[in-house]
This record gives C-alpha cells, sequence and structure tokens, in this order.
C-alpha cells in the first residue's frame, strides 16, 4: 500500500473537519508530528475492518450450518431465517447513515456499532456454550423428527442476531464513507487514491478472512462451536481496540445534519407548490432560493432533470425569508443545493437496481450452495473432512486473487504499454460481473444435477460426488463481487456529494437487503408453485435429494440474463464512463440531459467526478 502521500486537510473548513478527538484547528497535526489523514490514517481503519469482518463473517460462512445442526431447522424456515438477517442487516444501515449524518459523525457511529456487534457475538457464544439454550441434539438424517427450538430459545437466538444486525447497521454505512474521508477528492491525486481504496479495501479484509476462517470456521465445525464463537468476538473486541489507537490520525467530518430530513423537506416542498409552472428551461420565470455554501463542499450545479423537484425551491413571496436571508419554514422552501442532493440520489437508483440482480445469484451460494456441500463428498485426501462453511472463501480467493492481479499486474503493465494507467470502466466491470453471476448459476444447476443423480444412484443421503465441483460456482460469484460490488460500490460513492457518502453505503448495502428479501420471496413462491403441480418440488424439505434445485439454479440464471439486458440498455445510462483515455462523457449520461457535451465535463469536474488521468 502507498505510505506517506499528501495527507487532506482542507484548511477553509474548521467548523466541519477535525482530528479526533477535535483539536483547535484542523491543521494541527497529530502527536507525531504528522497531519492526519491519507494512507496513514488508511492503516487504522483497514486493520479495524478486518477484524470486524473476520467476526461477523465468521459466522455468516457457517450460519447455515450452525441453524442447521445445532438448532434443528431445516428448509424453506432455514433458508428464510438466514435471508431475514441477513436483510435486516443491511437495511439497518440506512438507520446508521442516519444517525452518523444527524448525531454522531461517523466515527462515533462505527464505534458504537462495534460495540453492539460485540454484544451480539458474546451472545451467540453463550448460545454456543450452554445447551440449554438449544434444544437437543438430533442426528442430521433423521431430522424431520428432530425436536424443534422453544421459543424462548430461538429468542435468545434472535436476540443475538439482532444486536449483530444493529452493529452492522452502524458499521456498513460509515466504513467505506470514514475511509474516504481521508482523501481529498477534488485533486486528480486523491481521487486515484480513493479508487485504489476501494480495491484494497475489499482486498485487505478479504486475505485476512482467507487466512483467518480457514481456522474458525474449522474449529466450529470441528472442534467446538463455543470455542468457534469466542474467537471472533475476541476478533471484535481487537477490531475495537486497534480503531481507537488511530484516533489521533483521523479526519473527522462532523454531522452537518441528515440528508435524509432533508429529502423529506425538498419532497414537502414541492407537493406544496406542485401548482406553481416552471416555465421553459432557458427562460425560467421564478427566482430561486440558491445560497452559498458555507463548509468546504463543493456546490452541485443545476440540471435540468426531474424539474418537478425544482419548485420547492422558488421563492413565491419575500415573507419566505427572514432577516438574514434563510427560509422561516424549512418544510415550504428549500435551497437548491438540497434539489440537487435529492435528484442526485434518484439517478443513482436505476443502477441499484442492477445490484440487487447480481446481489441476488451471490446470496444463493451462501445458502443452498452450503446446503449442496453437506450432502457431498467432503474428504480431501485420506484424514481430511472440508467444513461447508469454507465454501465462502472460495469466493473470497477468488475475488482476492483478481484484485491483486488488477492492481499489481494489469495496471503497471499497461501504464509500460501505453504510459498511463488504463483502468476497466464502470460500465464494463459492471457488465462483466453481470455476466459472472448468470455464469455461476449455469454451472451450479449443473453440478446439482450431477450430484442429484450420484446421490440416487447410491441411494444415500450424502452423495459421492466430490464437494471439489462446488469450486467453479463459487469462484464465478467470487468474481461477480469483484467485478459488479466494487464498481457499485465506487459509483455510488463518486456519484452522490461528500455529505452523502453516508447515504451511498447504507444504498448500497440496502441493495444487499433488497435482493435478500426478493430472493427470501422467490424461494418461497417457487416453493409452494412447484408442491401443488410436480412431484419433485424445486424447493423445500431437509433433503436436497428430494427436491429439483437445479431448476431451480437455471430459472435464476434467467433472472441474470434479465438484468443483464436491463443494464445494457436501461441502466447502462446513468454510470459514469470512467475510462481514463476518455476526455468527455457520453451525451446519455443522466446528470447530462438537456446539456451539451462541454457543460457536461464541466459538471462533472465541479462535483469532482473528473475522469481519473493517473500519469
Amino acid at each position: 500500500m502507498v505510505e506517506n502521500e499528501e495527507k487532506y486537510h482542507p484548511s477553509s473548513s474548521t467548523d466541519q473537519y477535525s482530528a479526533i478527538p477535535s483539536p483547535p484547528s484542523p491543521a494541527s497535526s497529530s502527536p507525531g508530528g504528522k497531519k492526519p489523514g491519507g494512507w496513514r490514517s488508511i492503516k487504522y481503519i483497514l486493520g479495524n475492518e478486518s477484524f470486524e469482518k473476520l467476526a461477523s463473517m465468521s459466522l455468516i460462512a457457517n450460519i447455515t450450518v450452525y441453524l442447521s445442526t445445532k438448532y434443528n431447522l431445516s428448509g424453506i424456515f432455514l433458508v428464510t431465517v438466514v435471508n431475514v438477517w441477513s436483510g435486516f442487516s443491511n437495511i439497518s444501515s440506512l438507520a446508521g447513515a442516519f444517525v452518523s449524518d444527524a448525531y454522531l459523525g461517523k466515527f462515533y457511529t462505527l464505534l458504537c456499532g462495534s460495540i453492539a456487534s460485540l454484544l451480539g457475538m458474546g451472545i451467540m457464544t453463550l448460545t454456543a456454550g450452554i445447551n440449554l439454550f438449544r434444544p437437543a441434539y438430533c442426528d442430521q438424517e433423521s431430522s424431520a423428527n428432530c425436536p424443534k427450538p422453544l421459543g424462548w430459545q430461538l429468542g435468545i437466538l434472535f436476540a443475538g442476531l439482532g444486536l449483530l444486525s444493529i452493529g452492522a447497521g452502524g458499521i456498513r454505512p460509515c466504513n467505506i464513507a470514514f475511509g474516504a474521508d481521508q482523501f481529498d477528492t477534488r485533486t486528480e491525486k486523491g481521487k486515484a487514491q480513493l479508487e485504489s481504496f476501494f480495491n484494497w479495501w475489499y482486498f485487505c479484509f478479504t486475505i485476512a478472512l482467507v487466512v483467518a476462517l480457514t481456522g474458525v470456521v474449522y474449529i466450529q465445525t470441528n472442534v467446538s462451536w463455543t470455542l468457534g464463537f469466542a474467537i471472533p468476538t475476541a476478533c471484535l473486541g481487537l477490531s475495537i481496540t486497534i480503531f481507537l489507537l488511530g484516533h489521533h490520525t483521523y479526519i473527522n467530518v462532523k454531522p452537518q445534519g441528515s440528508v435524509f430530513s432533508d429529502i423529506l423537506k425538498v419532497i414537502t416542498a414541492a407537493c406544496r407548490k406542485r401548482s406553481l409552472s416552471l416555465g421553459p428551461e432557458q427562460n425560467e420565470e421564478h427566482t430561486f432560493y440558491d445560497p452559498p455554501l458555507t463548509g468546504s463542499e463543493l456546490k452541485l450545479p443545476r440540471t435540468h432533470r426531474f424539474r418537478c423537484l425544482d419548485k420547492a425551491a422558488i421563492i413565491t413571496s419575500p415573507d419566505e425569508l427572514n432577516n438574514q436571508g434563510m427560509p422561516k419554514d424549512g418544510w415550504r422552501l428549500c435551497s437548491l443545493q438540497q434539489v440537487e442532493q435529492l435528484k442526485s440520489l434518484i439517478a443513482v437508483l436505476p443502477v441499484g437496481v442492477t445490484g440487487v440482480g447480481a446481489f441476488i445469484t451471490m446470496d444463493q451460494n451462501n445458502t443452498f450452495g452450503v446446503l449442496q456441500a453437506m450432502q457431498m463428498d467432503r474428504a480431501i485426501g485420506p484424514h481430511f473432512m472440508f467444513p461447508p462453511g469454507w465454501m465462502n472463501i472460495v469466493s473470497m480467493v477468488a475475488l482476492s486473487i483478481w484484485i491483486y492481479i488488477y492492481e499489481k499486474i494489469y495496471i503497471p503493465q499497461t501504464r509500460k504499454m501505453t504510459g498511463r494507467d488504463k483502468r476497466l470502466t464502470m460500465r464494463q466491470r459492471i457488465r462483466i460481473g453481470i455476466v459472472m453471476s448468470i455464469l455461476s448459476m449455469v454451472v451450479s444447476g449443473i453440478v446439482e444435477r450431477h450430484r442429484r443423480n450420484s446421490a440416487s444412484k447410491q441411494a444415500s443421503f450424502i452423495s459421492p460426488a466430490s464437494i471439489a465441483l462446488l469450486f467453479p460456482q463459487f469462484c464465478l460469484s467470487g468474481l461477480t463481487e469483484a467485478f459488479a460490488a466494487v464498481a457499485i460500490m465506487e459509483f455510488l460513492t463518486m456519484q452522490l456529494t461528500e455529505s452523502m457518502r453516508t447515504v451511498a453505503g447504507a444504498i448500497f448495502f440496502l441493495c444487499l437487503s433488497i435482493s435478500s428479501y426478493v430472493g427470501s420471496v422467490i424461494v418461497n413462491i417457487i416453493h409452494a408453485l412447484t408442491e401443488k403441480t410436480s412431484k419433485s418440488p424445486w424447493l423445500g424439505g431437509h433433503d436436497l435429494n428430494k427436491n429439483r434445485l437445479d431448476y431451480y439454479y437455471y430459472m435464476m440464471a434467467g433472472l441474470a440474463a434479465l438484468n443483464l439486458i436491463y443494464f445494457s440498455f436501461f441502466a447502462t445510462h446513468y454510470v459514469l464512463n470512467s475510462n481514463p483515455e476518455s476526455e468527455q462523457r457520453e451525451d446519455d449520461h443522466i446528470a447530462c440531459h438537456s446539456r451539451n457535451n462541454s457543460e457536461c465535463i464541466q459538471m462533472d469536474e465541479e462535483k469532482g467526478l473528473a475522469i481519473h488521468e493517473h500519469k
């Protein structure tokens, strides 16, 4: 990772930026004599992120196995519990973003979220260590007659999972945004550093997970669930310690008020003034409220997309302003900056839909892929049994290998040949990621068909097919994340303003949440339909050998293909063309509707969205 880079510290924003705890001046140095921010701060942030992800993902990777073997859950109920918990963990990011922007700031929201996760992981450790908290053990093959968990036992389990979800709500929308705050994205150097940060953020915690989860998941599955949960609990404590150790190096953007309240104000004001007529774009007859910004954030230029929202900024009477020139009622008169923030938020939603489509396919391997692994020959050699929870590590390895190749081999080689970094555009990466999601589902269906047929021939619960046959579909799932997920995260962060970075993180995880809920709805619909119309339902029940999971995978591949068509012919127009060799935006960029190309380039530069030129 790059060291000793120029540190970001805007001198014009003493009221908005500070180190933690707040010093007299944002330009003041840390105790080591260096200004806060830059890669120096990122070390602590990535260290915290790595151990936090180690703790959370060690549970996510093996939660299906834990609930199946220790709580005797199976079938649709098991998949629903996992999907609902995963979805709630992601949708809580919206609440975390609101609290961060309106009250606590990113630093303290991250800290509170980490503490909540520590408490949740502690409860999960207790459920594993105290037999009274779980139903009696039951053999896997006869689980149809196993005792089910009592209501209060499920209550304790859900309390632990709920605290983990609350913790995730504080951590997920803020970790990327807090890291991005350490760079000055108004400069070419800062934008280049930020783009690399996205990749290294994924890379660092993934490597830590691959190294650690191999041991943690193995301990959970083959040694002790209590010890296997105690280790992640300790890692969460370590992540909090690392995060606090770096407090003097951070640039902290103080809470400036929630963007969500501004959004509601703009919508309310626009509805109140819906009867007003804006007139022609080039000859508008109204005066708009457009005060100068007092902070360091760059002002958004006026656009003519979604013009109905502009009515919220129309000054209909001088009485709407007080003696200081401020609105008397913020729910009736908003600034053009507030209006443009809402417009930019609306403009990223089509790409968010594409993300939901890609993330749904990734979820399949986290649930059904692990269930496949539990009914396959897991022997690797004469003495080693491959834990089912390790299958997710295959995805992480594929993701890490690609990012390393991209950052350390592909880009340096193109720099030698062309004299500049030739990065893949966001459009290319998202499109490649969707293609990978299609291939992942097709390969999953082919492997499941082979697994089921071989199990039927042996008339056994466990198929003689090797678990290694699942590696390709998990690798493709990891590449889906490496291409599509990273690009969509970068798109959201760069498309929205600095004050909306937590919102960008919340939207990303909201897409993950929606994908979990949509996936759960699809699973239940397919189960209900095929149970009535087919002798072998596609889904449902404890034994996959009695289902046709391969048909379900093929159907998901078809939905992924529809997602590719949707992105290629519609959502792609909303994605910034970030190829470093391009010298202009495409005419169909959403921010440039009704403008000519030169104005588009100027607008993107003003927003900090200029093309990354690494020379």
